[in-house]
């Protein structure tokens, strides 16, 4: 069967609005706990920022250190650590998880977009920078695309020889109009139409109010689909899931639905390229 990378992204936004019964996970025993279940669930990647004990973005490692030395205590699930997340943290800040040697992939934001009613900058220079700092880190970048452009801007870095094909992208969609990409499959086909061939994609689909634009992306070949609270609280239409492990449940259930198997971390390692991806 063909496998697909089931990632969590357990924690959510600052300023987010939480809804009754959701428990957001901040401290690194709530969130190891979370995570633990997500991968009992089927989940074989997790996606975490460097945040504090109240959830905002920082230079600090202690909880990111200790949530995932928790996690690795427990589990061979893939650490995805971060360069992104709309603050004023530095560029070398920014990408501070690339330092904790449990982090095997992690984003690499493809250009600036509009966020709200402010702009997400990542200039050349700074996915430079970064790619940089993951390749000294012996770390897998995954392209983040929020716009059509972005698929421009990996052949480039790619053709600079900063990122090495073939590429990972993963496509960040979300509700459009003030920000990336609105969920719909017409944006998919186009994004598809635009990368090379022999790459690999998956989605994440912000302030999600159910599973169809996943769905659909795995109908279209994606092999990686990301759930949490980080973006959405929600599996289906009125439907809220009280915790991150119900939202993985849920995505499972779909996926063997649709003749398809989650990836165990050592397949999802083999189909990252982890290990191999700068060495070849």
């Amino acid at each position: 069967m063909r496998k697909i990378i089931v990632t969590v992204a357990p924690v959510c936004h600052v300023g987010k609005p939480i809804p009754e019964g959701c428990k957001n996970p901040l401290t690194p025993e709530e969130i190891t706990e979370d995570v633990l279940n997500c991968y009992r669930a089927g989940a074989c990647q997790v996606h975490l920022h460097t945040r504090d004990l109240k959830g905002n973005p920082t230079f600090e490692l202690d909880v990111f250190s200790q949530t995932i030395h928790a996690i690795r205590e427990h589990s061979d699930m893939i650490i995805q650590g971060s360069t992104g997340g709309l603050s004023d943290l530095s560029l070398a800040d920014r990408c501070v998880s690339l330092n904790v040697p449990e982090v095997e992939i992690a984003s690499l934001n493809m250009g600036s977009v509009n966020f709200g009613e402010t702009v997400y900058i990542n200039t050349m220079p700074d996915l430079r920078y970064w790619a940089k700092r993951q390749q000294e880190a012996n770390v897998v970048p995954e392209m983040e695309l929020f716009d059509l452009s972005h698929v421009e801007c990996c052949t480039r870095l790619a053709d600079e020889g900063v990122i090495r094909r073939p590429l990972h992208y993963n496509f960040c969609v979300g509700p459009g109009g003030s920000s990336n990409l609105s969920a719909t499959g017409r944006n998919l086909a186009l994004l598809c139409a635009l990368t090379e061939p022999g790459t690999s994609w998956g989605i994440n689909h912000d302030s999600m109010k159910d599973f169809s634009i996943l769905a659909c992306a795995i109908g279209m070949g994606a092999n990686a689909v990301r759930v949490g609270f980080e973006d959405s609280f929600f599996y289906a239409e009125g439907k809220l899931a009280r915790t991150n492990a119900e939202l993985v449940e849920r995505l499972v259930t779909l996926i063997r639905a649709m003749g398809c198997e989650p990836a165990t971390p050592a397949e999802a390692r083999e189909m990252l390229e982890i290990g191999s991806y700068w060495n070849k």
